[in-house]
């Protein structure tokens, strides 16, 4: 998969990142920019490299989804996770494309392309800490950012715990991380995939270990404790199913043809 560069647009977190696609597969309109509204930086999904490139899983799939399958010109729109289903359905951009989990609820305000990933909500501490057991995390800190489905699984936590947690919210996935190495939280909860690229770029962290949801559901477990299996998917607005439909077809077809499985295997292993 091509690397591609972007610029930035307006500052902060309007900031637009543009990855001109190379035209071409079916039958997309050349003219036309399909703009991905994305939580950026959420590594290894969408972050910036040291050179200011745009790269990751999401901006692989969208280069190979968009550009290479639909014939589309594309460009990432910097936005708040939090917010970012009222933007999308306040017309800032055309599609989500940020790791986003298939909810019950998120489903009742937007559609969802098919599923193009399976995630697991697991659990980060510090390698000298006492927690080792889910049971461990009653009474503690944790951190997640807002308005995940990482957030959402603290919630189930302190709710199992009859209130017995406490939950830090951050803006952003790295918050957390750096209150965790501050000791500010005893644990941060998050995607096993964003977690996993904390816990290798950090000798101070590991996961939580157990058994869990993965286990439960009689899913291929990863090694530590799972509390969620999410399938994700890119999101559009309600009267969108034109574009819906050709994403579903695209998604379809880097699946059958391999390159679903390239990108998968560049960014992460097994």
């Amino acid at each position: 998969m091509q690397r591609r560069t972007y610029l930035k647009g307006a500052a902060g977190t309007a900031a637009t990142f543009t990855l001109a696609g190379c035209l071409g597969g079916g039958g997309g309109n050349g003219s036309e920019t399909i703009t991905i509204g994305s939580d950026i930086p959420y590594r290894p999904f969408e972050y910036e490299t040291t050179e200011g490139e745009l790269v990751g899983f999401d901006v692989d799939i969208a280069e190979a989804v968009f550009a290479d399958q639909l014939g589309y010109e594309y460009e990432f729109q910097k936005t708040s996770f939090d917010g970012i289903i009222p933007s999308l359905n306040n017309g800032n951009f055309r599609v989500i494309m940020s790791a986003m989990t298939i909810t019950e609820d998120r489903a009742e305000k937007i559609d969802f392309s098919d599923p193009y990933f399976t995630a697991y909500q697991t659990v980060v501490v510090l390698k000298d800490s006492d927690i080792s057991t889910k049971e461990d995390l009653k009474g503690v800190t944790v951190g997640v950012q807002k308005g995940t489905t990482g957030a959402g699984a603290a919630d189930g936590l302190k709710e199992e715990f009859g209130g017995d947690l406490t939950i830090q919210r951050y803006d952003q996935i790295p918050g957390a991380f750096d209150a965790l190495r501050n000791n500010q939280v005893d644990a941060v909860v998050n995607d096993n995939t964003v977690n996993a690229e904390f816990v290798n770029q950090s000798d101070s962290v590991k996961f939580l270990e157990g058994a869990g949801a993965a286990e439960e559901q009689g899913k291929d477990a990863p090694p530590y404790l799972t509390l969620t299996v999410e399938e994700y998917g890119i999101g559009f607005r309600k009267d969108d199913d034109e574009l819906r439909e050709e994403v579903n077809g695209a998604i379809a077809t880097i699946k059958e043809n391999g390159t679903y499985d390239e990108i998968y295997s560049e960014y992460f292993s097994g």
